[in-house]
């Protein structure tokens, strides 16, 4: 059985179209388990009570950002292990850098491809 058989991904974005294409992407590379949430305060919550092995959030989303949801992530015993991938169509040195501090494994800027995800997923995690 091959990583992504067993890998649990938990995907955030408020924008239904966004998370198609990420839930596209997955299905391409072979990934099936996946949920998805269109809000970070609502992940938060059901990651706290049944954690995955990664989670792939928006950045820019209301009532709670992707960089918020990860700086929750990482103040959480139970959710502090986590892999996060950022998707952003703003990737500037900050952002990013903000995210390195909070302890993002890595980052996708959009428009991607699913070859796109399947390398930041696998710079993650190894080979899939």
């Amino acid at each position: 059985m091959s990583l992504k058989d067993t890998l649990h991904v938990m995907i955030v974005d408020d924008m239904a179209t966004s998370r198609g294409l990420i839930t596209q992407a997955m299905d391409e590379i072979g990934i099936r388990n996946y949920t998805t949430e269109n809000d970070g305060a609502a992940a938060l919550q059901k990651l706290a009570a049944k954690p995955v092995h990664m989670v792939i959030s928006d950045y820019n989303m209301p009532r709670m950002d992707g960089l918020q949801l990860l700086k929750a992530l990482r103040e959480n015993r139970s959710t502090q292990r986590i892999g996060f991938i950022l998707v952003t169509g703003r990737a500037d040195k900050e952002l990013l850098d903000m995210g390195r501090q909070l302890g993002m494994n890595n980052y996708l800027k959009k428009p991607f491809s699913p070859a796109d995800m399947k390398a930041c997923i696998t710079r993650v995690t190894g080979p899939l």
